[in-house]
């Protein structure tokens, strides 16, 4: 089904509230494809009515971004306007909250040349690196949520009429964010509070490394000194409590940069850029991608794989049990906010200094030191199943089982 107007005003409600909290004469950045306009007006009256002093809406149209990949000149990809660069610094520099509409069709860039999506991404990931950095440090409070789009519908549901996808595509984001319930924000500040309890289980422990085995699996993640677990709402400079996924089932940390040995394969397709990676191993010695393979999107693995030295290296570790609401969906999302949370997921590239004992502190030299990878990029991908095993190896070397068949064992 489709979501009812008071659905929508939930979804919305959520959003302001639960997913950035906004605060009394704040900026909030909307970002939105131009389908979800819906939604995006009401977002912006509930931010209003929360004291947002100005909401700022900027619209997207993937149409318009395939055009031009397919006919501009091959040096429009490595520009970015600075002046949106900057404009983006100076939101986050006035303490603005950023809310995101993530609704990506993932064949909008099939046939379109891999090396042109590759140096735009570079170009903006460079350009944008400042605002993105400030969002990984939790400076600002930020949000993704999603909205069932025709094009992405149609990729997840592809045996029902475009009209029914997009209502069996509802049914799951109503369900996953809690939208269809009296009261969803209640729903998830109860939900908080159970993956705090894990976090700080977890935090407890101090693990000195995790050991993963499953099929195609074999692989040992060092975690720094200092690191910690997060999950669920979390605190922003001025220690305003928000929640960067809505949906999220996940608790996630910071691996050791230098600390990843051994293989693993993924369990679900991602969606990179526009386009779809699936059936990928990577396998790493001493924190580096050495080796790497996929059945479907080589070039573009490929391409992630060498944005920079950090993007060949892990930033994130996520735990999420194959006993959770999306997981047991049993639906692939193509769309990385939901598929990372059905699953246990690593992250490529950039980590999140909030992850570390005074991360956010640190100069970058600091946190390479403290062993924090640091890359233009940051892409989750997903390796739980319900085959997963996950030792914990404790200071005195001892192994603790942390997942057994997909699920917690703690």
């Amino acid at each position: 089904m489709n979501p009812t107007q008071q659905q929508l005003e939930n979804y919305a409600a959520l959003a302001v509230r639960t997913g950035v909290n906004v605060q009394k004469g704040q900026t909030v950045v909307l970002m939105t494809p131009i389908v979800a306009a819906p939604l995006a007006r009401l977002i912006a009256a509930k931010a209003y009515e929360a004291g947002a002093k100005h909401v700022q809406v900027e619209y997207n149209d993937e149409e318009l971004t395939r055009i031009k990949y397919k006919m501009a000149p091959e040096e429009a990809f490595g520009e970015y306007p600075m002046w949106r660069a900057k404009a983006w610094e100076g939101y986050v520099e006035q303490g603005a909250a950023f809310i995101t509409i993530y609704s990506p069709n993932p064949e909008l860039l099939n046939g379109v040349d891999s090396n042109r999506v590759a140096t735009a991404t570079k170009a903006a990931s460079t350009a944008l690196s400042g605002y993105r950095g400030a969002l990984m440090n939790h400076s600002n409070a930020w949000t993704l949520i999603s909205y069932a789009t025709p094009e992405w519908a149609a990729k997840v549901f592809p045996d029902v009429s475009p009209e029914e996808a997009v209502q069996k595509l509802w049914e799951r984001i109503i369900e996953a964010t809690r939208i269809g319930l009296e009261n969803p924000i209640q729903a998830w500040s109860e939900h908080n509070a159970k993956l705090l309890q894990v976090v700080e289980l977890l935090n407890g422990k101090r693990y000195r490394q995790l050991r993963y085995q499953a099929p195609g699996t074999d692989l040992t993640i060092d975690l720094p000194e200092g690191h910690i677990w997060l999950g669920g709402a979390k605190a922003n400079a001025k220690g305003v409590l928000f929640n960067p996924n809505l949906p999220t089932e996940e608790v996630f940390t910071m691996p050791h940069k230098d600390g990843v040995n051994g293989t693993v394969r993924s369990t679900k397709p991602l969606n990179y850029n526009g386009q779809v990676i699936d059936g990928f191993s990577l396998t790493f010695k001493d924190g580096k991608v050495t080796e790497y393979s996929a059945e479907q999107g080589y070039e573009a693995l490929s391409h992630l794989v060498g944005t920079d030295e950090g993007a060949a290296k892990l930033g994130e570790v996520a735990l999420v049990p194959h006993n959770s609401p999306i997981s047991n969906s049993n639906v692939i999302f193509f769309n990385t906010l939901y598929d990372e949370n059905a699953s246990c997921h690593l992250a490529l590239g950039q980590a999140y200094p909030v992850n570390l004992a005074g991360g956010t502190a640190m100069s970058p030299e600091e946190l390479l030191a403290h062993g924090a990878n640091r890359s233009l990029v940051h892409e989750d991908f997903m390796i739980g199943s319900a085959e997963m095993n996950i030792d914990g190896i404790t200071q005195d070397g001892s192994a603790e089982p942390i997942f057994r068949s997909g699920n917690w064992a703690i």
